[in-house]
């Protein structure tokens, strides 16, 4: 799985074939199809591991975070943390071979759950119920979200400009904290 993470990261989506895989894990190709059955799937465990590194990252990071200010830090820093670690393109790289097939696509769709579900925790653990309903369900808030994070992890990628990115990070801090100084939001999580 690292290897396949390894050439994700540097030949892509299209260059993720059996044999340049088992190149860079120093195996017979052979053995891609004898543990994972095809290249697909070995490239969605290679997804299922980073997505369990991050979540263990995000969800460590995020059960720091006392505000919603806090947590656009956070965002924003783990934003960064995937950039510099190359787990954005992995990511970028699945999504658009998931395109072209149907199939691996709802394979790597069925995983972006895991991160709408967490999404929506944290928006329910920093937003007051009331608010979200009088505005738009967690839910909803959740999806766009990871549909933001997921776009500006592409954009960012494609034109390797962080700085835009980063600014509407910037931008999120100063709304969540001009929000709580107006009361529309609690300052700390948990806040009644």
């Amino acid at each position: 799985m690292d290897a396949a993470i390894d050439v994700l990261r540097t030949d892509g989506y299209h260059g993720a074939s059996a044999r340049r895989i088992a190149t860079r894990a120093g195996c017979n190709q052979g053995l891609v199809f004898y543990h994972f059955g095809s290249v697909a799937n070995l490239l969605l465990a290679a997804l299922d591991a980073v997505s369990a590194d991050r979540m263990e990252r995000y969800s460590a990071a995020v059960s720091h975070a006392a505000s919603l200010v806090e947590l656009t830090d956070v965002a924003a820093a783990v934003f960064e943390e995937d950039l510099d670690s190359g787990y954005a393109k992995v990511l970028v790289e699945l999504i658009a071979g998931g395109s072209g097939d149907p199939a691996f696509g709802a394979g790597v769709a069925a995983r972006m759950e895991t991160w709408t579900a967490f999404a929506q925790s944290a928006v329910t653990g920093a937003v007051d119920p009331m608010m979200l309903a009088a505005t738009a369900p967690a839910s909803e808030v959740a999806y766009a979200i990871v549909a933001l994070y997921l776009g500006l992890e592409m954009l960012s990628h494609l034109d390797g400009d962080r700085d835009k990115a980063l600014a509407l990070f910037g931008r999120a801090r100063t709304m969540a904290a001009l929000a709580g100084a107006l009361g529309i939001i609690p300052t700390t999580r948990g806040d009644e």
